[in-house]
């Protein structure tokens, strides 16, 4: 894990290096000071010396700033290598995560990804910036409070012999019992997070099916989970303290017996039992700050863990097999689509290698550049799959996926995804206003090309209402425009990328009927070489295309123009016929 996460701290080496030192060094100078101290009592005092007690005063107060002044610089150091640490980890599990194909995503499903991005790399940066500290002030003040203590009186620092031992024996059990519990509170982290999101996501439907008590309810039971877990995990640790408190404070009242004999028979001065005293108080503290570190650095390694799968997951989709071609000027540069062709040869698909059952099974279709091509079919037969296999967003398990003539896999996923626009089922905008949602097409856009888009998706006629055009501020997700007024504005959108290939699954299910014999007049006269695929519920969608694809149980049934279809396939005639009578009866 350490070689795995270093590069992410190697930037701030510096600000480490020197953060240690400081460290170290106020540890150093918080030690010395006990020394002067019993100079004072034992030189001083003893003698009525007033100007050897200024002195070495003054020389306390010297040491005890320049401890000060190392104190802030490790302060500094470790906040600012801490800090970068933090967002380095969360910046490349994020970019890590941007190349992962959608199987990535659900083995580990976004609630767990939130989380390791978020409260997991905080647990790391916190790590660090404590470790920074704790980690070498403790060590060097228990070494060093120990040589010294041995130098003042060897006899009185064998009572470190009972108490180092217990201390440990305390400290190693309690963190062989708590490792597996902050990994199971981190998993509880990931579960309430996931209602959460859920929740938020979905909120209109909760509301309409009136699920408020439901969802607090399964809110409740993740939440009294998590509390659970976590007053088991920090329970176990926080009986740490008490116990070393005890071990504390049965070695001062050890050192006071024994050290109070051996003042009276005059083998130690009085000084040197105070001084002795000041540094089993640091010795105690320093073992118990360690123990705290090891309480810390256990919760880091289960984030760490958690980090470090995130970070060697293997993208499913990856560029490894893309091929190059020469440009004009003889220099390699990747393969680019040339039409927007598209041919399956005998595809098939399931999403878990594992499963006995595909989702699509021998898939044999062949699409020519600039046609337009309708996909119809029932719930669960696949036709989403089929389409996601165009631009790589799945991978075929057998056979060849080609666009523009080349296999899907012998051009880089840019160019690939560049070249096929897609508006998914679910339409998705982002915050911000709806001219940067429509800089996703194409970021160097101009107004007129924008406006253009925007009449081609229909969409001008109720941006034109709005008082501040494509300046208009959309709200989080949307929120701020209808479902049909959503589903144009994604039209708009990939319709800037300028595709060769242009899908539209299920994409004006929210539109009326007349805006939708608008948007494929105007695919149909602007589009002309573009491919378009377009899935629909409705028939009158699809009955102009060049050719429309009747698909059930993952395979394609039936394929032809409508009328030919009118006379050959059942399915499909049953289908237009039940909308054509709904439509009679809604009529």
């Amino acid at each position: 894990m350490i070689k795995k996460l270093w590069p992410h701290a190697r930037p701030y080496a510096k600000w480490i290096v020197i953060g240690v030192a400081c460290s170290a060094a106020e540890a150093v100078f918080e030690l010395l000071i006990p020394l002067v101290m019993s100079d004072i009592v034992d030189i001083g005092i003893a003698n009525g010396d007033s100007d050897f007690i200024l002195r070495k005063g003054g020389l306390m107060v010297v040491m005890a700033m320049v401890s000060l002044a190392f104190g802030l610089g490790a302060a500094v150091c470790s906040s600012v290598a801490g800090q970068g640490f933090g967002a380095n980890l969360r910046r490349a599990e994020y970019d890590h995560i941007q190349e992962y194909a959608f199987s990535n995503i659900e083995k580990f499903s976004t609630a767990s990804l939130v989380t390791r991005l978020t409260s997991d790399a905080q647990t790391m940066q916190m790590s660090l910036m404590m470790g920074m500290r704790l980690l070498v002030r403790a060590p060097v003040m228990l070494v060093s409070a120990l040589f010294l203590s041995v130098r003042i009186s060897y006899q009185l620092s064998n009572v470190f012999l009972v108490a180092l031992p217990l201390l440990l024996i305390v400290v190693a059990g309690i963190l062989k019992k708590v490792g597996p519990m902050f990994r199971s509170l981190q998993e509880k982290t990931d579960a309430l997070n996931l209602v959460v999101q859920e929740n938020l996501t979905g909120i209109r439907v909760v509301k309409s099916f009136v699920q408020e008590p439901y969802e607090e309810e399964k809110f409740a039971k993740r939440n009294q989970d998590l509390k659970g877990t976590s007053e088991k995990a920090f329970g176990t640790v926080v009986v740490n303290m008490p116990i070393m408190m005890l071990i504390v404070y049965g070695t001062i009242i050890a050192v006071m017996w024994f050290g109070g004999k051996m003042v009276y028979a005059g083998t130690l001065e009085t000084g040197k039992l105070i001084t002795f005293f000041t540094y089993i108080t640091q010795i105690m503290m320093s073992l118990m700050m360690v123990s705290m570190v090891f309480m810390m650095l256990t919760r880091s390694v289960a984030c760490a863990k958690r980090i470090v799968e995130v970070l060697d997951e293997t993208p499913a989709i990856t560029d490894s097999e893309a091929e190059t071609e020469l440009d004009g000027d003889g220099n390699e540069t990747p393969a680019a689509v040339a039409d927007g062709s598209v041919d399956f040869d005998h595809v098939s698909f399931k999403y878990d290698a594992g499963s006995p059952e595909w989702i699509l099974r021998d898939i044999d279709l062949h699409i020519r550049s600039g046609q337009t091509v309708g996909i119809l079919g029932g719930t669960g037969s696949a036709k989403t799959t089929l389409v996601s296999l165009i631009p790589r967003l799945y991978e075929a398990a057998e056979g060849t996926v080609r666009v523009g003539g080349r296999p899907v896999k012998a051009y880089t996923m840019e160019h690939l995804r560049d070249a096929v626009g897609m508006v998914l089922q679910k339409n998705t905008l982002f915050s911000g206003t709806i001219r940067e949602n429509l800089l996703w097409g194409d970021p160097n856009a101009s107004e007129e090309e924008l406006w253009a888009a925007c009449r081609a998706a229909c969409a001008d006629e109720f941006l034109e209402r709005m008082p501040d055009g494509l300046d208009t501020d959309l709200g989080q997700g949307g929120v701020n425009v209808s479902g049909g007024q959503k589903q144009r504005l994604c039209i708009a959108r990939a319709i800037l990328k300028h595709p060769k290939v242009l899908i539209l699954d299920d994409s004006t299910s929210a539109v009326d009927t007349a805006t939708d014999a608008k948007i494929r007049q105007v695919f149909a006269n602007e589009l002309k070489d573009t491919t378009k695929i377009i899935i629909a519920q409705r028939v009158t969608s699809v009955c102009e295309a060049d050719l429309i694809l009747v698909m059930d149980g993952g395979r394609i049934v039936d394929q032809g123009t409508h009328d030919t279809l009118m006379e050959t396939c059942e399915i499909y005639r049953e289908v237009y016929q039940s909308q054509q009578e709904g439509v009679s009866i809604g009529g």
